[in-house]
């Protein structure tokens, strides 16, 4: 049946290709993509699905009930939303839309999640239970899939959908990783991002006489530089933290001492408590710091994205699947999580499930040769889409019929 699915998905390979170029073409940011949203309505008219819509996106929930009675319900997830930056690939269905591309493949995992639909829908009389296809705005630092499920369109609490799923699952593709390659890990697979800001208040002055003012500059040089120290030497490095500065402003000319400075970077961790403890070191040691030099510091930390947490049983259903669908090689069990972050972390706070990989690299291509994400030049082996497509459906399935146990 699994070597059935991945004919399956190849024999309608040109349809999720022929989505993803539409969506690629015309990409749309944030958490209303109106364009793409009816793509997909339209790429899937033909198919028996229920659709849900919420007032806070355009992101949508397509039902497919299984005719096979009741049973289980098992969640998919592909985002729609692209980056905010120019294209650079030179391919004939490059963005038309100024300052915007799908350079992290959400184009694809959009067209992949679809082709799982119709493949499912051609089992219906089989399924027992249902599919809850989440088509989510909104990935890229707006927290789409938090609004998602804030308006209920998942089910829960207050929810005029009944109970969340029983279990929920993603892909992600990865350009330089080999071609059809699946990978994943249980527990944190991704970490948690903030964003911070530090404002330091000193005194400005002319730069000729430094001590009849209060310079931030060096203020602001020595929060950087201890931040070092406070990861190094406040955090357990099976625990780790990354904490980078990426913007220091001060100033407006060489001979002037300004009022004041700003430095913002991110914040990244892979536990709660660690994400928890690095928020209140990193106000203590810049207010400090500030305060030590008879200066003003103020620490804003922005929230972002939790912890991506996968269930041990939920990865090893995927490994299973994909074991079946493409032999047991092209899994691989990471050893360590990726710093990044994603918002399907939201849906596996509230639901048991799994993020998975998948390499999207030319067959036979060198892997270092190939762009990464958010690059403007980040291409996608077409090829490996309908690997996506059967995994998707392949995870449903096996769900549905018992997999995963409770």
């Amino acid at each position: 049946m699994a070597e059935t699915m991945l004919t399956a998905a190849r024999g309608i390979a040109e349809g999720i290709v022929s989505l993803r170029r539409a969506i690629h073409a015309e990409p749309e940011l944030g958490n209303h993509t109106p364009l793409t949203r009816d793509k997909v309505r339209a790429a899937l008219a033909d198919l028996p699905l229920e659709w849900r819509e919420g007032p806070s996106t355009t992101g949508l929930v397509g039902v497919l009930k299984g005719g096979a009675g009741p049973g289980r319900r098992v969640l998919l997830r592909g985002d729609m939303d692209a980056l905010p930056m120019a294209e650079e690939t030179g391919l004939p269905f490059a963005s038309t839309i100024p300052g915007a591309m799908h350079a992290c493949g959400h184009d694809a995992h959009t067209a992949m999640l679809a082709g799982a639909a119709r493949l499912l829908a051609r089992r219906a009389d089989s399924l027992a239970g249902e599919v809850l296809l989440m088509f989510q705005p909104g990935e890229e630092g707006w927290h789409g899939a938090k609004l998602m499920l804030d308006d209920g369109l998942l089910g829960g609490p207050g929810s005029a959908y009944g109970a969340l799923p029983d279990a929920a699952f993603a892909l992600h593709i990865m350009p330089q990783s080999p071609h059809g390659l699946v990978a994943g890990r249980a527990g944190a697979l991704l970490a948690a991002a903030d964003r911070f800001e530090i404002t330091i208040t000193g005194r400005g002055g002319h730069a000729s006489m430094p001590h009849h003012g209060l310079d931030p500059v060096p203020i602001a040089a020595e929060i950087v530089m201890a931040l070092q120290a406070l990861v190094t030497r406040q955090f357990d490095a099976h625990d780790p933290v990354v904490a980078t500065v990426a913007l220091i402003e001060a100033g407006t000319t060489h001979n002037v001492i300004p009022d004041g400075a700003r430095i913002a970077g991110t914040l990244r961790s892979l536990s709660p408590q660690a994400r928890a403890k690095l928020h209140a070191a990193l106000a203590r040691l810049a207010v400090g710091i500030a305060e030590a030099h008879g200066a003003a510091a103020r620490c804003e930390v922005i929230p972002g994205f939790p912890v991506t947490i996968c269930d041990p049983r939920a990865v090893a259903l995927g490994e299973a699947v994909a074991g079946d669908l493409f032999g047991p090689q092209q899994f691989h069990r990471l050893a360590t999580p990726i710093m990044g972050a994603e918002d399907f972390a939201y849906v596996l706070e509230a639901v048991p499930g799994a993020m998975f990989f998948l390499g999207v690299a030319g067959e036979g291509a060198d892997l270092a040769a190939c762009c990464p994400i958010h690059s403007p030049r980040m291409l996608v082996d077409e090829g490996a889409l309908p690997h996506g497509a059967a995994l998707l459906a392949g995870l449903a399935e096996r769900f549905l019929a018992g997999g995963f146990a409770a």
